[in-house]
């Protein structure tokens, strides 16, 4: 059995810490507690991959937070479902399994329940600008987020209120936004030349220039340091001399554990003899290198569940939600049916030329990620089923987890917590 190495500062051995997971949560992770000194091993199943974190909207989503389980999407769910190529699709070879998600997703559709997600959602987003930042200079980057703001476009009347409903519910919690007329949402943008009804403008958010040059920088300066492996962890258990993390080439110990391994997560955490409902949110897009067009912005299409974005890759038109076991085969016809409904306010959008991309976010049915200690094993923290969030909570997780490891949890943290499964 091979031990984890500490390094000493002269002063004091570090604690060895493995996290299991290299995409953008595990990646912000690693870094963030490298440099609070801890001897830190990174482990990622499929580092030549492509992780959720990789192909999202490229936004740090600081307005964002609703949960996406509210009264007015279960009364769009069954128009949705009639439309095979809408914004949310279940495969129904997988409802069997997906029917305790479903299930525990209609629930956290109370009022109350969407209040106090909304009310936790708002508690990271305070500090995950700061957060960002300051991971931004501990993992050696600059010059990747510039603050756009975001537009959010609505067709009707009728889907106009019902976002307007969250958005208020939002601007209850500090969250800035405006409703603007059609006229002005185009002086914003200019490629938007199609026909809509409403607009609002999201002042607090930022853009990145490519998610994935984002995670490869903060990769790089674990690779460099040594501090990531490309090995699939079997199991983490707790033992009386540390924590057992178990890869193809025999256990190793640590002095403590943090499993952000996505979906992933799922297996080590049953192992652990916990439950979690944990499913995962299928998502496309298409991203046009080299378009010319002007699109300052990331503009939301609410009533289709998808975004367009301008990034150092291209234009990434992208977003919806299937949900379907991850293997399953990619059904690309939803990244070109997000196309076709883009040119209706975009026509200046290729028919083709883009490259098509599918990704699986680790998604919980409150949309509130799990973040916080076992309740039995202080020394295993977990941090993962940041579904649609995975970019915008990396940094502010990954300080929370550091917290954690310390013993010095925010209690604020209480409604992430994976008591709420048991």
């Amino acid at each position: 059995m091979e031990s984890g190495e500490p390094v000493s500062d002269g002063r004091r051995v570090a604690p060895s810490v493995a996290v299991v997971g290299g995409g953008i949560v595990g990646s912000a992770i690693g870094v963030w507690l490298a440099r609070e000194g801890y001897a830190v091993t990174v482990y990622e199943r499929d580092l030549a991959g492509r992780p959720a974190s990789t192909g999202n909207a490229g936004v740090i989503a600081l307005s964002e937070i609703s949960p996406l389980a509210r009264p007015g999407t279960l009364a769009s769910v069954p128009g949705w479902l009639l439309d095979p190529l809408g914004p949310l699709s279940v495969r129904p070879a997988d409802l069997p399994a997906l029917t305790p998600w479903l299930l525990r997703f209609v629930a956290a559709a109370r009022p109350s329940q969407v209040a106090s997600g909304t009310a936790a959602l708002g508690f990271l987003m305070k500090t995950a600008l700061a957060d960002h930042q300051e991971l931004a200079r501990r993992g050696g980057l600059s010059g990747h987020m510039r603050r756009t703001g975001s537009l959010h476009i609505f067709d009707s009347d009728a889907g106009f209120r019902s976002g307007e409903a969250a958005w208020k519910e939002r601007a209850r919690h500090g969250v800035d936004y405006r409703v603007i007329s059609p006229d002005e949402a185009r002086a914003m943008v200019p490629a938007l030349t199609g026909a809509f009804s409403h607009a609002v403008f999201a002042p607090a958010d930022w853009t990145v220039s490519s998610p994935l040059g984002v995670l490869n920088g903060l990769r790089r300066r674990l690779e460099g340091e040594g501090l990531i492996q490309a090995a699939n962890v079997d199991a983490v258990e707790a033992a009386s001399a540390g924590i057992l993390v178990t890869t193809a080439d025999g256990p190793r110990t640590f002095d403590r554990a943090v499993i952000a391994g996505g979906l992933w997560s799922r297996d080590l955490v049953r192992r652990l003899g916990l439950g979690v409902v944990l499913e995962t949110e299928r998502g496309y897009n298409t991203t046009f290198a080299g378009l010319a067009m002007d699109l300052p912005m990331p503009v939301f299409f609410d009533d289709h569940g998808f975004c367009a974005t301008p990034l150092d890759d291209g234009v990434r038109v992208g977003g919806a939600v299937e949900l379907a076991d991850a293997e399953a085969p990619p059904n690309y016809q939803r990244a070109a049916a997000m196309r076709k409904k883009m040119r209706r306010y975009v026509p200046d959008l290729p028919e083709d030329g883009g490259s098509e991309w599918m990704g699986c976010r680790p998604a919980t049915p409150d949309s509130l990620p799990v973040i916080g200690a076992h309740p039995g094993e202080p020394r295993i923290v977990f941090a993962f089923g940041h579904g649609h969030l995975g970019l915008t909570l990396s940094a502010v997780t990954a300080r929370h987890v550091a917290g954690v490891l310390t013993g010095r949890a925010d209690r604020s943290l209480a409604p992430f917590g994976i008591e709420r499964f048991q």
